[in-house]
């Protein structure tokens, strides 16, 4: 494993971006990056396919065992292998450069800027609750934030780290107020079963898996490896005590909107947050959740481009793009990926006008879940074919937890593929079709 023989000599290349982040941005990233606008519209879902109060608290708790147990693997093979690019090296590393550039030629060139291109326009959307704004105003708005973040990243890691550390505790803060609140003054009537309400095991399954998107994210962290002062012990700290702390404000959140909101109210609203903050602060209240919404996308938008355009970045860094002396380039005076942000930015605001953002993702969340699963699973390679690599944190109770999370991956997968067998099925042939791409770049490389 050539790659992993000298890494501070590879760290000190010009061509390496700057090691500014600490730990506490690191873990302000994995928290911001999660904690998007899934809290406040993913609890009906959850509490409507789990059919009782009980067993929607239960599957955000199994969802977040599952995604800790996937977080304490990742970590052991983030640590050994503290590289920009996350699962793209990780994949590399541990099972050839194949598959690692199917991965990362599905994140370049569709869900990184799909995803920021989406969640440019909800952050557009909900500012119209302050600003009214025509579809194309909507458009243009999104696009101004994608700039305004981009330049703020481009100038400096550092400045967008810092960004990142005041959306989320800004975000933060009014969470945890709604939390205290609601579970100080809620009058808990809303722990008894619905009638005509019966909760299964399929149902519950069905609120685990949307629990477990709304856990989705923290991995990112893996990306900009490269560029902390001290990943080794830096990546597992904040992914361990990232999602310790995704995990209480989730179950908690979630215990306050049932103690305040009756059950029948929160399984029929799309606007259930907004339903809790009236009850708690009047007629206030749905403008204070719409400014929460505002910030907390804010920072996960930040967090999904600090941390995306790693991976365009680290694959042009290993000549695995076109163009990759241009997409690999770091700038000489900001240190920072200045062309990946480009493209990348780029491609998300066709995304915006095109407004084809929604499907696109879609498409390839499937294909992204098989990749993440092999990330996970990667650790039995790790230990098996590389045991000489320094391990600064390994995961415990070995290999249970590991399996757990592998187990709850291919959950997902088999889920998906049954529920959206079409889109499973589109998003494995996009996948495929980088193939050609790959043997044109080895055949020139």
């Amino acid at each position: 494993m050539e790659t992993l023989k000298d890494l501070n000599s590879i760290n000190n290349s010009p061509k390496i971006l700057r090691k500014e982040i600490g730990l506490r941005e690191a873990i302000t990233l994995v928290i911001g990056m999660v904690i998007g606008s899934g809290i406040f519209f993913k609890p009906s879902i959850v509490f409507r396919n789990a059919g009782s109060p009980t067993l929607g608290i239960l599957a955000w708790i199994a969802g977040g065992v599952i995604t800790m147990a996937s977080g304490l693997t990742i970590a052991e093979i983030a640590a050994a292998i503290p590289k920009t690019g996350g699962i793209f090296i990780y994949l590399k590393e541990l099972y050839g450069e194949k598959s690692a550039f199917l991965f990362g030629w599905v994140q370049t060139v569709i869900y990184v800027p799909g995803a920021a291109a989406a969640l440019a326009i909800v952050l557009a959307t909900q500012a119209t609750n302050f600003v009214p704004m025509s579809a194309t105003a909507q458009k243009l708005f999104a696009i101004l934030m994608l700039f305004v973040i981009t330049i703020a990243n481009v100038l400096s890691t550092k400045l967008s780290a810092k960004i990142q550390f005041v959306a989320t505790i800004a975000k933060l803060i009014p969470i945890f107020g709604i939390i205290a609140l609601g579970l100080i003054k809620g009058t808990a009537h809303s722990f008894s079963l619905p009638v005509g309400t019966a909760a299964t095991g399929a149902g519950f399954g069905a609120a685990m898996l949307g629990t477990l998107w709304a856990y989705d994210g923290w991995v990112g962290v893996g990306n900009i490896a490269g560029e902390l002062k001290n990943p080794k012990k830096d990546i597992p700290k904040s992914i361990i005590f990232g999602i310790i702390v995704i995990i209480t404000v989730y179950v908690l959140f979630n215990l306050a909107i049932i103690n305040v909101v009756p059950i029948t109210k929160v399984i029929s609203s799309n606007k259930v947050a907004s339903d809790v903050a009236t009850v708690l602060f009047g007629k206030s209240g749905s403008l204070i959740i719409t400014a929460i919404i505002l910030i907390s996308i804010f920072g996960t938008l930040n967090g999904y481009l600090m941390t995306g355009v790693r991976i365009p970045f680290a694959m042009a860094q290993d000549k695995l793009l076109p163009f990759n002396k241009f997409l690999g380039k770091v700038h000489p005076k900001y240190r920072t990926p200045l062309n990946a942000f480009v493209f990348e930015v780029g491609l998300a605001c066709l995304y915006v006008f095109s407004g084809s953002f929604d499907t696109l993702t879609d498409l390839v969340i499937f294909v992204l879940w098989i990749f993440f699963t092999m990330a996970v699973a990667g650790i039995f390679i790790l230990r098996t074919k590389h045991k000489d690599l320094e391990r600064p944190y390994k995961v415990p109770f070995y290999p249970v937890v590991p399996l757990v999370g592998v187990i709850g991956g291919i959950y997902i997968l088999i889920s998906t593929l049954m529920t959206d067998t079409s889109n499973a099925v589109i998003g494995l042939v996009i996948t495929l079709i980088g193939l050609p791409v790959y043997w044109y770049i080895k055949k020139n490389k």
